[in-house]
């Protein structure tokens, strides 16, 4: 019997998310794009403009958008916030002097208000930059502590 829920259930549920891929350039949101792809590392270019493909996990589809991080094609970020669901934001750790403008990218997303807002669940446990280390130390997180305004309502298929 739950067998036949489930393929019921996965029938009529088909769901389509919007993902957009973003971060500064060189930073490897296209090859994470089609590692997710195509499971496997490919040779990219610098993107001008954006890729989009389509990902399916068990009957449901990322729409995965990846969008260029030159510094002319940031401030057109804004125009995909649009009906998005999830951001993913790329950061090259290994880039210490950008790792500022990164953060600043990531404070001026967060401010736009088409961005989505999560939950105060979503929130625990994750962590934010933390200022670079001295020249050779370790790198460490701290956890977020920002409480956001918004909560954002999950249907009840999302947790099944």
């Amino acid at each position: 019997m739950g067998l036949i829920f489930a393929k019921l259930w996965s029938f009529f549920c088909n769901q389509e998310h919007k993902v957009i891929i973003v971060g500064l350039d060189n930073a490897g949101k296209t090859t994470i794009l089609y590692q997710f792809l195509m499971n496997e590392v490919v040779h990219t270019s610098p993107t001008i403009g954006s890729n989009v493909e389509e990902i399916v996990v068990k009957n449901t589809h990322f729409l995965m958008w990846d969008i260029g991080g030159q510094e002319s094609l940031r401030s057109s970020w804004n125009t995909y916030y649009s009906n998005t669901e999830f951001i993913i934001l790329v950061v090259d750790s290994t880039d210490r002097e950008r790792l500022v403008i990164s953060k600043e990218e990531l404070y001026r997303m967060l401010a736009h208000e088409l961005v989505p807002r999560p939950g105060v669940d979503d929130l625990e446990g994750r962590a934010q930059i933390a200022p670079p280390p001295a020249a050779g130390g370790p790198t460490t997180c701290t956890t977020h502590t920002v409480v956001p305004t918004t909560s954002v309502s999950l249907p009840a298929s999302f947790y099944f």
